[in-house]
């Protein structure tokens, strides 16, 4: 019955004529609970969305209100962050844990009120507690008002491909366990893509998913990165794509044949399939861009385009068809990463404008690197010359509150839950990108930065050798930013901002901080409330790398922070 309403909604969501302005309210509801997944041979019982894996798609236009009543069966505690959606004035709704809400505890529910304003394209959902998203994520896709199309043409068909882990473990047990001994967690056992490992697994050949085109047609691809722990490359055999659109921003078009994704980033593409039927099927393959010292899944998933005929091949033939695989670019490739990231630009149309702030009120420099913590007395620890692993951003180690930020902020009752002295810039100097210090110790803390309202910032966010150089895909909830620089080596503060792109930046809400590099940020605080920055890898996250935006009201009504839900959980 379920199916049957959920294709007829679907119908009626396609043929139903509305007006182009006005948005409709769309209700979902989410039910987590546990739903034994079987994968490579190996049965978990794990905590779901209704019971799928990966979870429901939502599907909205521009404009539409979304209501998901979200009840948890399970022990764990759930909150479900919507990635991307940019929630104004309404901080309430955009779920990390303990920064804008209690999570939702066992028997309790919780509805997530909010309209998409301004914004298109693909999107996700996940949640934003422990590391419970690995099984807990799935698509957003909001689609343009009726009657605007989109700036490339019209697909054939769209199709959503998100990209997933698999762990045989209970990823809570994994980093339990990791957190306890201060070493580094187990790594997943496949990647996953629409939650199928794919054939090149053991016991896993079944489990692969397959994209059945038609020869001569644009498919619009939409790429998600749920992955916890890695950035990958993607690449289909013998074909190329276009890219049109990243983090739900439309971009200038170009041909390429692998992307780069890092977890919590979307890219959409183009994928014109070949004029006649191919007497081949085709390998579309995805594997880890790792560029830290640290121990990593090095494994390939694999998903299969098929051609469909109109002669009628049997599936005995196509079985006998050669099966092609792409060429993915070595593992550690930053030359590659580095030449696609600086593809990447806004369409900056006078439709699609890119509002990039030209002038800077604040600057910031923020240090982004793993560390370590002393191990605890009568203690062994796992971690580097038996201290503890850490990570932070300029040398602070994010502490989790037990109460959520936003509410503390908003009720007046800060004191003894955050400060406001994040550092601007670091406060110990060293060669970032050299020579690491021989003291790794991180300090910890509640820190916040406060900005007023519609302060410009431009951020800096500089890598750091400390136990390796690594490539830190950083996420900023509540804004878009624009991405107006980056750079190997130290940032230079007179050299490098002459080289900044304030013309057509790509505008996204998750970004790498290029391995042994920096990247520099813009953006405008125009969206009052307590805003999460993290790593988007979430054993980092995990470790500390993470932090928060207190965004002040403005004098005008419509400048501040809406009051929050009577249904808001409670700590």
């Amino acid at each position: 019955m379920a199916l049957i309403g959920a294709l007829f909604s679907l119908l009626t969501f396609c043929l139903i004529p509305r007006p182009a302005l006005a948005g409709v309210t769309r209700n979902y509801e989410f039910n987590i609970k546990l739903q034994n997944v079987t994968r490579l041979c190996h049965t978990k019982s794990m905590v779901t969305v209704n019971g799928q894996f990966p979870g429901p798609r939502i599907v909205a236009r521009e404009g539409d209100r979304l209501q998901i009543k979200v009840t948890n069966h399970v022990s764990n505690n759930i909150s479900i962050h919507w990635h991307g959606i940019r929630q104004l004035r309404n901080g309430w709704a955009d779920g990390p844990a303990y920064v804008t809400q209690c999570p939702i505890q066992t028997g309790q529910s919780y509805v997530y009120n909010y309209t998409i304003v301004g914004q298109r394209g693909t999107l996700f959902w996940h949640a934003h507690i422990s590391w419970l998203r690995s099984t807990l994520y799935g698509p957003l896709i909001i689609l343009p008002k009726i009657n605007v199309p989109y700036p490339f043409i019209k697909p054939h068909k769209e199709v959503p491909i998100i990209f997933g882990e698999w762990f045989n473990a209970d990823t809570e047990a994994i980093i339990n366990q990791a957190l306890q001994t201060g070493g580094g967690p187990n790594v997943s056992d496949a990647y996953t893509i629409n939650g199928l490992p794919g054939p090149l697994y053991n016991c896993s050949a079944k489990d692969t998913f397959k994209l059945k085109v038609k020869p001569g047609k644009t498919y619009l691809l939409r790429f998600i990165n749920a992955a916890l722990n890695d950035e990958l490359f993607f690449s289909i055999a013998n074909h190329s794509v276009t890219v049109v659109e990243a983090d739900a921003i439309y971009v200038k078009p170009f041909e390429t044949d692998t992307i780069l994704i890092t977890p919590g980033q979307t890219t959409n593409v183009l994928l014109k399939t070949k004029p006649e039927f191919p007497d081949a099927t085709f390998l579309m393959m995805a594997r880890p861009y790792a560029t830290g010292q640290g121990t990593f899944d090095n494994s390939t998933v694999a998903a299969i385009l098929e051609y469909e005929s109109s002669i009628s091949h049997s599936t005995v033939s196509i079985k006998k068809l050669p099966l092609l695989k792409p060429t993915l670019p070595p593992l550690n490739d930053t030359s590659f990463a580095t030449k696609f990231s600086k593809k990447l630009r806004s369409l900056a149309s006078a439709q699609f404008p890119a509002n990039v702030p030209q002038k800077v009120d604040n600057k910031f420099l923020f240090t982004i690197g793993l560390g370590t913590s002393p191990c605890e007395k009568n203690n062994t620890c796992q971690g580097p010359n038996g201290t503890r692993f850490s990570a932070s951003i300029n040398n602070i180690s994010f502490v989790q509150s037990t109460t959520a930020l936003l509410q503390s902020h908003f009720f007046g009752q800060s004191n003894q839950v955050y400060s406001s002295d994040f550092p601007i810039s670091p406060l110990n100097w060293f060669n970032y990108t050299g020579t690491p210090p021989n003291n790794t110790f991180v300090s910890n803390g509640t820190k916040l930065v406060v900005l007023p309202y519609n302060t410009s910032v431009e951020l800096v966010m500089q890598d750091t050798s400390i136990l390796g150089a690594e490539s830190h895909p950083l996420h900023l909830h509540g804004f878009n930013f624009f991405v107006v620089g980056q750079g190997f080596g130290n940032y230079d503060a007179n050299k490098d901002p002459k080289k900044f792109n304030l013309v057509d930046p790509i505008e996204r809400n998750t970004v790498g901080v290029p391995s042994g590099g920096w990247v520099a940020i813009r953006f405008l605080a125009d969206n009052p409330g307590v805003w999460f920055m993290h790593c988007h890898l979430e054993v980092h996250t995990s470790w500390g790398l993470k932090m928060a935006w207190l965004v002040l009201d403005g004098k005008l009504p419509n400048q501040k922070l809406l009051p929050p839900p009577s249904d808001l959980p409670k700590c």
